[in-house]
């Protein structure tokens, strides 16, 4: 990891910098570092840099603005140098959603099929789950590896998925945490910054993006989603970082399960090569863009050849064993899932009348699993690793009246009668079948 050299600048005015995007005119480079080093070392007040947020998103970024703001974002603090490793290391990030555990499955198959994927991830909040929370359901499994642990397993595994270090992008940390309670979280240019730069920090040299929409992710719209995945693309290419991106459908929960453990055994299931179709389809489409991008592969067939033959060899399946193990965990979980953690008690929410399956909002099923104790609503609040949602029916099945469409792990009622009222609210049934459609729904090169 190397530090990052301080900047020689003339003193930033705070209250001019304010004044100028206030007033729609696009900040220099010199201004942005100016920010960035005063939100760095606390010379930017909490009003200062909140004043300039709202600006920001009432007034909008230029692309140039943008690749300024992610480059001092990136530069605030440390960066990992994998410039050792044998091999193009490519990140991977999602916008996140429900159900979303598509990089516990996606980084050892990755591996397993040659390419180097560090990861580092986050926690849930809200309705979201985290990639973090759902591996330390695993007894043991340590997500705070220094970098040199992280580098080690990187090597020796293939991936690594850990915490994000203290000392990497810590303007984003400040920020991240002003914008929440500011109302300025909804804003493209702000959003991909701040993902972009704990990407660049992270150390890839190629990137892939999930960018969810729908009505459990982050961004409700598909227009939305396609402009933070082609602004993101724009700037990870402007870093150097060969980066592609791809919009996937949030409306239902992905995959089968929601909540922590009930996810880790769903990725085991999935890495077996019986997975549900939804995460599947998203999994592969992933692993095989980012073999094409560490020069595995050029051609899209084969690369997708190749990310089969490591799902079905059981190679994908060794991989997260050695992960696991490697990080501390009981690798045992991989064969007996009854070491995992699991909530004494079941409900079920049964299909009210016959028909299709129309809708299973993801919202609604993703606060439902909050309910119950599957997530937090204050950052540093415990979580329940064994509670959550299993969904059993998928939108476009036939249902009969009195089927079970959802089943509820709960422990002694905590939070079941919320939970059951938001899975009802989150049900249509239609006379009519829906026509199927696919997870994937835009690609930006």
């Amino acid at each position: 990891m190397e530090a990052t050299t301080s900047r020689i600048l003339r003193p930033m005015q705070p209250v001019e910098i304010i004044a100028r995007k206030r007033d729609g005119q696009p900040l220099s480079r010199a201004e942005i570092e100016g920010f960035i080093d005063g939100v760095t070392d606390g010379s930017f007040g909490d009003a200062q840099a909140s004043a300039l947020l709202m600006a920001i998103v009432l007034r909008g970024m230029t692309d140039e603005e943008t690749a300024w703001l992610t480059d001092a974002m990136t530069r605030s603090g440390a960066r990992v140098d994998l410039s050792d490793l044998p091999g193009t290391p490519v990140g991977k990030h999602s916008t996140g959603g429900v159900g979303d555990k598509v990089s516990i499955v996606l980084a050892p198959l990755a591996a397993a099929c040659g390419v180097f994927v560090p990861k580092m991830s986050g926690r849930g909040l809200g309705h979201t789950g985290g990639t973090l929370d759902k591996l330390e359901s695993i007894p043991g499994y340590r997500v705070d590896l220094s970098v040199d642990e992280f580098k080690a397993v990187l090597r020796e595994v293939g991936t690594s998925i850990v915490g994000a270090t203290a000392d990497m992008v810590p303007a984003d940390r400040r920020l991240y945490a002003l914008r929440d309670v500011t109302a300025t979280v909804e804003s493209v240019p702000l959003i991909a910054a701040s993902i972009m730069s704990k990407k660049l920090a992270e150390g890839s040299r190629a990137l892939v993006l999930d960018v969810k929409c729908g009505d459990g992710a982050f961004l409700r719209t598909r227009p939305q989603a396609e402009a933070l995945a082609s602004t993101m693309v724009v700037l990870g290419r402007r870093a150097g970082v060969a980066t592609e991106a791809v919009v996937t459908d949030m409306d239902a929960p992905l995959g089968r399960a929601v909540g922590n453990a009930l996810e880790v055994a769903e990725c085991v299931e999935t890495l077996r090569g019986a997975g549900a179709p939804d995460l599947l389809e998203i999994v592969c489409a992933l692993a095989a863009r980012m073999v094409r991008l560490a020069g595995l592969e050029t051609d899209e067939a084969a690369a997708a050849a190749r990310v089969s033959a490591a799902l079905d060899s059981g190679r994908a399946l060794e991989r997260f064993t050695r992960l696991v193990e490697r990080q501390g965990g009981d690798p045992r979980v991989v064969e007996d899932p009854t070491r995992l953690p699991s909530a004494p008690d079941r409900a079920c929410v049964r299909a009210p009348r016959s028909g299709y399956l129309a809708a299973l909002r993801a919202g609604a099923i993703g606060r439902a699993a909050h309910a119950l104790g599957a997530g937090r609503t204050r950052a540093g609040e415990a979580v329940d690793h064994g509670v959550g949602v299993l969904v059993r029916a998928r939108p476009g099945d036939a249902v009969q009246a009195g089927e079970p469409l959802v089943e509820l792990h709960h422990r002694a009622r905590r939070g079941l009668d919320a939970a059951v009222s938001l899975c009802e609210s989150a049900v249509a049934i239609a006379d009519e079948p829906i026509a199927p459609r696919s997870r994937i729904l835009q690609v930006s090169h």
